[in-house]
């Protein structure tokens, strides 16, 4: 007889259809709760996919775009640089589907490197900025990426993204609001995620504010998840005096969703501003008008033009990979590292077995906060000072800086003994 017990039988995996039938069933559980993302509800093995939440959830699915960020010498011409990564960050649910991840535990963290090559030529609006590159479209350059988990409740998470080859670096909190609407899942930001916080180092510290739209995820009864997005988003930057409306046109009740997109691009005044609506905008302010789809070609229309000119086609576009640190770099409770185990056996599909995995991390999870709450203890993060700010721009401690010099050298070497939380 083998003595294989049934928990490491190998189960037959379940199609997408039957994944999305069982969701279905949980989440009619939740129908009339006010934010099911703050309820953190534990889902059965076999309905996640094999990756910790905080390496899913970035913004770099397209790095040299976020590298590429300034290097126009004219000011629209930068802007229409963030718009391109804008449109790219987030390829990983137009090309691939959206999944569930792991929920991530408190302390947890992720590193990750890329580097890529600047192959994106330059936007701007005149021949002569694009003449300027700063940059060879050769160049390699490497973006370093950190995130931690930070409050547990309500889930929050930030992040820094560092470009030290071209002055570029993003931070921000990640927190989302979810409800169930019944036929599909409306996804907003959380109170404590104000947007994308991007910073130009080499044009004298320029910010610019990227705002997240409401999204839908839908095709719950079809059994194909699928986002659209309706709602309207905002770029800003105080330095420039240039704001950015995008509105996202929702599909007509017939037909396949276009996944439109609109926008305007004026001047503003960061002081008086109150324009929320394309429409609002006086024409007098115009300095581009944007159009296209976002699951395709995004094109900018110049003021006084009628020439569209390509700003970004997505259509040849994928995620890139990551570079990780070394496995025997990684600490504890480094995002792939602590969940191996739960990983491994969803690869191995020992489903019940990762079930119970998954479970008894979870449990550990309350047992450390029922403790830190008897010794009336306050959790703080170990690389951003606090679990959230007031203006949603995180910063780093000393540790880490010490995490981003290590990912721009290629020393990964972190203290164990200083792993708390996870």
């Amino acid at each position: 007889m083998s003595s294989t017990t049934a928990q490491e039988t190998p189960e037959k995996a379940p199609d997408d259809s039957s994944k999305l039938k069982t969701f279905l069933s949980i989440l009619r559980k939740f129908v009339g709760v006010a934010d099911i993302a703050s309820v953190r509800f534990s889902l059965p093995a076999h309905l996640l996919e094999p990756t910790p939440n905080l390496e899913y959830w970035n913004y770099l699915d397209r790095p040299e775009a976020f590298a590429s960020i300034g290097q126009s010498d004219d000011p629209l011409g930068r802007t229409l640089e963030v718009l391109r990564f804008w449109f790219t960050k987030d390829l990983k649910y137009i090309k691939g589907k959206p999944c569930k991840p792991y929920n991530s535990t408190l302390g947890e963290f992720f590193r990750c490197t890329w580097e890529v090559n600047q192959t994106l030529p330059e936007v701007s609006p005149t021949p002569k900025a694009v003449s300027s590159a700063k940059n060879s479209s050769a160049d390699s350059v490497k973006i370093c990426y950190l995130t931690e988990q930070t409050s547990h409740h309500p889930p929050v998470s930030a992040f820094f993204i560092d470009c030290p080859d071209t002055g570029v670096t993003a931070r921000g909190f990640d927190q989302i609001s979810a409800k169930f609407t019944g036929t599909s899942i409306r996804v907003a930001p959380g109170q404590h995620n104000l947007g994308i916080f991007v910073n130009l180092k080499q044009r004298d510290n320029e910010e610019y504010h990227l705002t997240h739209p409401a999204a839908h995820l839908g095709g719950l009864l079809r059994g194909a998840l699928a986002i659209s997005v309706s709602d309207t988003c905002y770029i800003t930057c105080a330095k420039t005096r240039i704001k950015v409306i995008l509105q996202y046109l929702e599909e007509g009740w017939i037909g396949r969703a276009q996944n439109k997109v609109e926008g305007v691009i004026f001047r503003y005044d960061p002081d008086k501003d109150v324009t929320t609506r394309i429409k609002d905008v006086p024409e007098g302010d115009v300095l581009a008008r944007i159009s296209g789809s976002w699951h395709g070609q995004v094109f900018y229309t110049l003021a006084g033009t009628n020439e569209p000119r390509l700003l970004i086609d997505v259509t040849p576009l994928f995620p890139v990979a990551k570079t990780l640190p070394p496995e025997e770099t990684q600490l504890s409770n480094e995002s792939r590292k602590f969940w191996s185990s739960v990983t491994e056996a969803i690869l191995d599909k020992k489903y019940g077995q990762a079930t119970k995995l998954k479970q008894d991390i979870e449990e550990r999870q309350r047992q450390k906060a029922a403790e830190r709450q008897n010794k009336n203890e306050t959790w703080q993060p170990r690389f951003f000072t606090g679990a959230v700010t007031p203006l949603g721009r995180p910063e780093l401690t000393d540790e880490g800086l010490k995490v981003l010099d290590g990912l721009r050298s290629g020393d990964y070497k972190l203290d164990e003994s200083l792993t708390k939380g996870a």
